[in-house]
């Protein structure tokens, strides 16, 4: 959900006048730890049902990222957007913490999503989502909300992952629209 945020905020970035100059000048602290924590996320979904240790520690890693990723928001707290993001992704963190370290997920929103995906949902089998029953703690805020056509993909999201895409918006339209232009970079000096 998140990459739908970012890309719609870069397409109404544009309609705005707005540049990727401002992407390209963003200045964020601890910004190594993103796409390192990404790509410790990647390497988990792969090795999740293939090497049991990662099996067993899943959902602890899940935490653990979650934990730090809240640390680098934390840390850029004063750039456009970061504390909106921030509350979406403690909204999340929240519930799973509170669940043991999964997603809880409606089945009956999910129910478009396929048969497959609905087992694996109720075996426990799909990444860090589990389905929601009587025992989950503050299931309102799972991934509850169900997105279908018209919207172009099929997905079930949660309330912080609304509040975490508001966010990363705000922060990309003022990195976008905060760029200098190239009509005032080239004009020349008035004397």
């Amino acid at each position: 959900m998140v990459y739908d945020g970012i890309l719609l905020s870069l397409v109404i970035g544009f309609f705005r006048g707005g540049s990727l100059k401002g992407l390209a000048n963003m200045k964020l602290r601890g910004g190594w730890l993103f796409p390192l924590l990404l790509v410790i996320q990647i390497i988990i979904f792969a090795l999740q049902n293939k090497v049991s240790i990662i099996e067993k520690l899943s959902n602890s890693l899940f935490l653990l990222i979650y934990i730090i990723g809240l640390i680098f928001l934390w840390l850029n707290r004063n750039q456009p957007g970061f504390t909106v993001i921030f509350m979406g992704v403690l909204l999340n963190f929240i519930v799973m913490a509170l669940n043991g370290g999964r997603m809880p997920v409606s089945v009956e929103a999910a129910q478009f999503l396929g048969r497959e995906y609905i087992d694996a949902l109720k075996a426990g089998t799909y990444g860090k989502h589990q389905a929601i029953t009587s025992e989950t703690l503050l299931p309102f805020l799972g991934d509850i909300i169900p997105l279908s056509p018209p919207y172009p993909r099929r997905q079930v999201i949660s309330i912080g992952d609304v509040v975490m895409n508001v966010g990363a918006f705000l922060f990309i339209q003022h990195l976008m629209l905060s760029a200098p232009s190239e009509k005032t970079s080239t004009a020349p000096a008035s004397r």
